[in-house]
């Protein structure tokens, strides 16, 4: 499983014009990788690692504090993408990541985790062609694996 973390300032997901998933204000925007193998148990590995970040600054300017400490948003987006094999030739291959089904209830389950801990949880919409926009803060990127 992988979570390409960025701090926002403000994201959103928009498919076919509309916007399905927004936040502003201080929160991450998380794309979403699930690999052949993943468990339920590997997904709650992730999300408390991922809660629990300090990567927002604290009155003195340190990165101390973590999105539940700063009210935070989270924006999931599923990104089978991110299993991308390009050590042979020019076009990627996905053989890594988890099958759709698989990926789905994963994907979905995350969701429904982070919404017990964090207020404000937003989505893309899982396997649509989205576009997604955001306001890196920092910038600030993690890959979680």
């Amino acid at each position: 499983m992988k979570f390409l973390i960025q701090r926002v300032t403000k994201a959103q997901v928009d498919i076919d014009g509309q916007t399905v998933g927004k936040i502003d204000g201080k929160g991450f925007l998380v794309l979403i990788g699930v690999g052949e193998g993943d468990t339920k148990e590997v997904a709650d590995r992730m999300i408390r690692k991922m809660i629990a970040l300090r990567i927002f600054a604290d009155e003195n300017g340190k990165t101390n504090l973590s999105i539940i400490d700063v009210k935070g948003s989270l924006l999931l987006v599923s990104q089978f993408t991110l299993y991308a094999d390009c050590h042979k030739g020019n076009r990627p291959t996905f053989n890594n990541a988890g099958n759709p089904a698989l990926a789905e209830e994963l994907y979905n389950y995350i969701v429904a985790e982070c919404k017990k801990e964090v207020a404000v949880v937003e989505t893309g919409k899982f396997g649509a062609d989205m576009q997604v926009s955001l306001v890196n803060d920092g910038p600030f990127t993690i890959m979680l694996e």
